[in-house]
């Protein structure tokens, strides 16, 4: 029998929730960013109270800032399933693609050919259609206008002998499927394509097995995944040395600094192992104890997922139904992340986030930079769309409120 997610253990873990001045407010805008675990907020409070200076220096404070740091790399590898030296910590993942694209910019030659999609946020399309200037070229891996999905064999159309790399998103964070990205990389493997993975609107329902899904390159945001405000590039080895150092060349010798040129922000770098802390009591409360962390990874990703899922039933059943409603993307809750875009009847997307907001429901309107995954859909980007998001931590109670604000905001 699966295990039933405590929602008031979870809950317990995050501080937003004892917060008087959210009282009454559902939180569905965490697409945008999740609220931050205790254990994230506690290790940046003991960085910048005990070790707020340079860390690998000699001095066993410096020590103690550098191992934080270390202790991060390690403890996200686990569960990502991959080697600590594959990880690095950046900005964020705009930063991360803005770099990732100078590199493969360095390596790769005129005529060479890049396919990206339509589908996903503009940080993983706009870096590599830049490249034009340098004459590679670029192709559309286009979704379908009518559902926002993008097609296995219309993918195949598009290898040719020229093409090097392949940039897709795990999910959208408009129409929210979830893109079998382990077949689509087994995919480009043959036809001797590389890949980048976009995985941040997916890494907020549970951290992904990276070597499982193959991807060459996957990216993800933790303060989309109850961190601090980073970006999570996993760029495996033989990459990672096809790429090269971008940083410093005295950086050589150091990997976590090759593809973060700015330096690493030392405090939320050591503060990321809090996720992980937090998703270890997760299990720990739910689950027999094992060693294993990719055990615990699988069985964290499954508890939320099946939390989630119930509830998205719900909310997508009542759009789907709705006659001022239209929904973006499946309405089968197993294929997609739980955020729901919507477009709505008689008003604009921002007018009903408005009344929504008047009802104590966060959530947001517009394109969420995903202009082109509009245009293509003929929506007007300068409106979008409204979209509700979730996660684990979401009660039935909120869904309840939610759609109650809706309904009221319909009539």
């Amino acid at each position: 029998m699966a295990a039933k997610l405590d929602l008031a253990f979870v809950r317990s873990h995050f501080p937003a929730f004892k917060e008087p001045s959210l009282f009454g407010q559902a939180f569905f805008d965490n697409a945008g960013g999740s609220y931050a675990c205790q254990s994230v907020i506690d290790h940046l409070d003991q960085y910048y109270r005990e070790t707020k200076l340079q860390p690998y220096h000699l001095h066993p404070a410096s020590q103690k800032a550098g191992a934080q740091m270390d202790l991060s790399h390690e403890r996200l590898a686990s569960y990502l399933n991959v080697d600590a030296s594959e990880v690095h910590l950046g900005p964020s993942s705009s930063q991360n693609t803005y770099v990732l694209a100078q590199a493969f910019g360095k390596v790769l030659v005129v005529g060479d050919e890049i396919i990206v999609t339509n589908q996903d946020h503009e940080a993983n399309i706009g870096v590599w259609r830049a490249l034009e200037k340098k004459g590679l070229v670029i192709k559309e891996w286009q979704v379908d206008p009518a559902t926002g999905s993008l097609h296995l064999d219309d993918l195949k159309g598009l290898f040719s002998k020229r093409t090097k790399l392949l940039v897709f998103t795990h999910c959208s964070n408009v129409v929210a499927e979830i893109n079998p990205v382990a077949e689509i990389c087994q995919l480009a493997r043959a036809a001797n394509v590389a890949t980048v993975v976009d995985g941040v609107s997916y890494a907020g329902h549970g951290l992904p097995d990276v070597n499982a899904l193959g991807a060459d390159i996957y990216l993800l945001s933790l303060y989309k995944a109850y961190g601090p405000h980073l970006g999570v590039m996993v760029i495996r080895h033989a990459m990672a040395e096809t790429l090269g150092n971008q940083s410093h060349y005295f950086n050589n010798a150091y990997r976590h600094k090759w593809f973060v040129p700015a330096g690493p922000d030392h405090a939320q770098v050591a503060a990321s192992r809090g996720v992980l802390d937090y998703f270890d009591a997760l299990h720990d409360h739910h689950f027999a104890p094992t060693t294993s962390a990719q055990e615990k990874s699988q069985r964290v990703r499954r508890l939320m997922l099946d939390a989630e899922q119930a509830l998205l039933s719900r909310l997508i059943e009542f759009v789907d139904q709705h006659p001022k409603l239209r929904l973006i993307g499946p309405n089968d809750a197993t294929k997609r992340a739980a955020t729901v875009s919507i477009i709505p009847q008689g008003q604009t997307p921002q007018e009903l986030a408005k009344k929504l907001v008047e009802q104590g429901i966060i959530c947001g309107a517009g394109h969420f930079y995903a202009v082109r995954l509009l245009e293509a859909m003929g929506i007007d980007p300068n409106t979008g769309v409204l979209r509700l998001s979730f996660v684990h931590y979401t009660q039935a109670e909120e869904i309840d409120q939610l759609i109650a604000a809706l309904e009221k905001a319909l009539a």
